[in-house]
């Protein structure tokens, strides 16, 4: 493990796997380098690229400086992409996915983005009103499991019996040790709503994606995010839901995404965008 100082001085935690250009794997809401996708998608990616895996602020070895602000998250990213050699491609999950399209449109050194079904709305954020302060009001309590079982039951949707089960696995302590980081989830999406106008100034190579099976809402804002962002690409994965099997994306990322910046090199139809980099 290795660690980064951000610029507000928060020691951030990652770990380097693999040989090749440098890609930030952005987790989603209660997950890290330990816990959620990156286990089994990290030596899959790192066939090809040096895979920087970190623990967002306030999870795993990283810190969590107060107030909390998702400046700091976009400045926590700034951070890696210079440890990791002062540019790199950014592979996003969920909330992770609109962090990274954040931090692409705040100026990160980012040569590229993939963000694999960031959870904005179609109704303009009205259905997720309140979410953030009940999540506040739960911690405030000291009610982690509370705070957990709310967001899985309120704002992902997993059934009430599935909810129940889980509690009784060992990976509920683990969602309850990083409850405090819902809310930081919550400020990253704002509103709720597509941010289009923000999206609209991205100059970077963007892929959105989403699962063939997931909530139409999800599949509904991967598309109007692609919309938003000038030569963006679009991607449905057969089968796929919000949990998608990393093998998959893997081959997905290889063949389609951050491989068409050696393609475009040599001239392949429609990858020039994709090789250009950052405005």
């Amino acid at each position: 493990m290795e660690r980064v100082i951000s610029r507000d001085g928060t020691a951030i935690a990652f770990e380097r796997h693999g040989a090749g250009p440098a890609l930030v794997v952005v987790d989603g809401a209660l997950c890290s380098r330990a816990f959620g996708p990156v286990p089994r998608l990290a030596p899959l990616l790192a066939r090809r690229f040096t895979v920087i895996a970190y623990d967002r602020r306030g999870r795993g070895g990283s810190g969590d400086t107060a107030p909390y602000a998702v400046a700091r998250e976009v400045e926590d990213l700034a951070a890696l992409v210079e440890a990791a050699g002062g540019s790199a491609a950014a592979l996003g999950f969920s909330s992770g996915a609109a962090l990274a399209l954040e931090a692409a449109a705040s100026g990160v050194r980012l040569t590229e983005v993939a963000a694999y079904e960031p959870p904005w709305v179609d109704d303009g954020g009205g259905a997720n009103a309140g979410h953030d302060v009940e999540l506040r009001r739960l911690l405030a309590a000291g009610r982690r499991g509370a705070t957990v079982r709310y967001f899985m039951r309120r704002m992902v949707g997993v059934p009430a019996m599935a909810v129940w089960a889980m509690r009784l696995l060992p990976m509920w302590r683990k969602l309850e040790a990083v409850a405090h980081t819902l809310p930081y989830d919550a400020a990253i999406m704002g509103d709720w709503a597509v941010p289009a106008a923000r999206l609209s100034a991205l100059r970077v190579p963007v892929l959105l994606m989403n699962g063939g099976k997931t909530a139409p809402a999800l599949a509904r804002a991967a598309r109007g995010a692609a919309a938003a962002i000038p030569g963006a690409r679009h991607l449905e994965l057969p089968g796929q839901t919000h949990a998608v099997e990393p093998e998959l994306l893997a081959e997905t990322l290889e063949e389609v995404a951050f491989g068409l910046q050696a393609a475009g090199r040599s001239g392949a139809p429609g990858a020039d965008l994709w090789a250009a980099g950052p405005a």
